[in-house]
């Protein structure tokens, strides 16, 4: 059966795309089928997945407005294992056009269906704002993975988040759940940042994921190459973390199949 995680947080900034391009390719790494649905009009998941924004014959918009279908719209991401859904800057044009349309928050969710269970994972990157983009993708999704960085403006943000995915849930999609909280460009050395930490954990408990991202130079120059960074430098602490990453995320999903076995 198909998982599909929201990447989302309404503050900008906190490594989502990061994560989203990096997740997907330490999950393909594990064997797993992924697709990566970037949804974010600056288009940044496609362009560091080696896949040229400006030169797509279909994007995620065409998919939104019914132009074509999520088949026709996947790429390779640019042989790092798994599949992407590209977009672009003409995604801004979403809002207008989805004004019109039956079903407007479900159009995502409509056309991953169509895909079945082609996929073990699919990770969309949400915008970092809470538009009719972001509902899509919520709307579409079982389970929000948020990245936050720990620091002052963190927990605010994400009280703000927390409203709405349960607003979410209660008008859109009663399914959907917080899947994990992960913290991202951690520095150890950051008094403040190690104060967040232990707030997060004290009130999200075990849906803090315990794999930390650190900051870490590799992580923030592989997007440049449009290649994740575990193809970039496997060996970097950045890599390294994204890969424990994928395996707590499949050793909670193996144990969660095992409860309701």
């Amino acid at each position: 059966m198909t998982k599909i995680l929201a990447l989302a947080n309404q503050k900008g900034g906190v490594g989502k795309t990061t994560t989203s391009v990096n997740l997907a390719a330490s999950l393909a790494a594990t064997k797993r089928r992924v697709l990566l649905v970037d949804i974010d009009p600056q288009g940044n998941a496609t362009m560091g997945s080696g896949v040229d924004k400006y030169r797509l014959q279909h994007s995620v918009l065409d998919v939104l407005l019914g132009q074509t279908g999520a088949e026709q719209a996947i790429s390779a991401a640019g042989g790092h294992g798994y599949d992407i859904v590209p977009a672009n800057g003409d995604l801004t044009a979403a809002e207008v056009g989805l004004i019109q349309v039956p079903r407007k928050e479900y159009r995502l969710r409509d056309a991953l269906e169509s895909l079945g269970d082609r996929y073990d994972y699919v990770l969309i990157d949400c915008p970092p704002s809470l538009n009719m983009l972001t509902v899509n993708a919520l709307a579409a999704a079982r389970g929000v993975m948020i990245p936050i960085q720990c620091e002052y403006y963190a927990l605010e943000g994400l009280t703000a988040l927390i409203k709405t995915i349960e607003r979410i849930r209660e008008g859109v999609n009663p399914q959907l759940e917080i899947e994990g909280l992960l913290r991202t460009m951690f520095d150890p050395r950051n008094n403040l940042a190690n104060d967040v930490s232990a707030q997060l954990l004290e009130h999200f408990g075990d849906r803090v994921y315990r794999t930390i991202i650190p900051r870490n130079v590799r992580l923030a120059e592989a997007p440049s190459h449009g290649i994740p960074v575990l193809h970039y430098d496997r060996a970097s602490t950045g890599a390294l973390a994204y890969l424990a990453l994928a395996g707590e995320i499949i050793r909670r999903d193996q144990r969660t199949a095992g409860d309701s076995a």
